[in-house]
């Protein structure tokens, strides 16, 4: 059976994702608050996954979690952290519980993190988990044969940086991802349409990967510069700067401006992925003030 997710981005209607984080402890009740407050209005939540290298509780469980409040998870899985037989096992243990949709990353380095020191394995890359995946689900086992129970059923999807420089490194590198085994993209944080217009006419669209642009709430201006400083290939532009540090209320601009982005973004891709971090309470009155929900 297909997910809520893959129904969608294989209808006509827009597609709207978002995200909330782990908790950085071993109580996840505030997760699933926030994850309450988008059910019916996105078709499926992310969870990161050890986002920024930081400790924080297991995706899986977090995912399995929203299950239960019947609300549709995407299980995000970096390759920093396991080998391949501890992928391996979280792809299996992720089918068996009923998750739907996986998210393959690479994962950010150790060194942006909290714990530099930590050793980081890279076993597998993004590339790499999307065949591992492509392979489980027709039945391969990863050593030999057929596995024991069938194969599994699953619905992969990759990243993407539209704000890349080299975009003839970023095509060949989208192709090996389709390839592999990837059905969507969600893209990191984009600020300029024609940048999401230029990748989605040369890339994506050529690809047949429906894509579903990363719209991220800025609540001030002290918050956009510091993410043009320390988040890899962001690029907030010098009219979204000017217009958080000269509004009365930055919180309530930043909105506005999440809002008119999912409304030009939806009219040039399949739909928004919205990154609202600590105030994902915020996302249905972003959406209502888009006009989406």
């Amino acid at each position: 059976m297909n997910s809520i997710l893959q129904k969608s981005l294989h209808s006509g209607e827009v597609t709207i994702t978002a995200e909330v984080m782990p908790p950085r402890g071993g109580d996840a009740s505030k997760a699933l608050a926030a994850a309450r407050e988008l059910r019916g209005k996105v078709h499926a939540i992310n969870v990161t996954d050890g986002s920024r290298a930081i400790m924080r509780m297991s995706s899986l469980a977090v995912c399995k979690l929203l299950l239960e409040e019947n609300i549709e998870p995407i299980l995000q899985i970096t390759c920093r952290d396991k080998n391949r037989i501890g992928l391996q096992a979280e792809i299996l243990g992720a089918n068996a519980l009923g998750i739907k949709n996986v998210l393959c990353l690479t994962g950010d380095p150790v060194r942006v993190g909290d714990q530099p020191n930590a050793r980081p394995v890279h076993d597998y890359e993004s590339v790499q988990l999307l065949k591992q995946i492509s392979a489980l689900n027709r039945g391969e086992d990863p050593v030999a044969g057929l596995l024991d129970s069938g194969p599994t059923n699953l619905f992969t999807g990759a990243a993407a940086d539209p704000n890349s420089k080299n975009f003839n490194s970023l095509r060949k590198r989208l192709e090996r991802k389709k390839n592999s085994g990837a059905s969507f993209l969600q893209t990191q944080m984009v600020m300029d349409p024609k940048i999401l217009e230029r990748f989605c006419k040369e890339i994506a669209d050529p690809l047949e990967l429906p894509t579903l642009a990363g719209v991220f709430l800025l609540k001030s201006a002290k918050n956009a510069h510091f993410i043009n400083k320390v988040v890899p290939g962001a690029s907030i532009p010098e009219a979204i700067l000017n217009r958080l540090e000269r509004a009365e209320d930055p919180y309530l601009e930043g909105i506005s401006i999440a809002a008119e982005q999912i409304k030009r973004f939806t009219g040039i891709a399949k739909g928004v992925h919205i990154m609202a971090i600590k105030a994902e309470h915020k996302i249905p009155e972003i959406l209502e003030l888009a006009k989406i929900n």
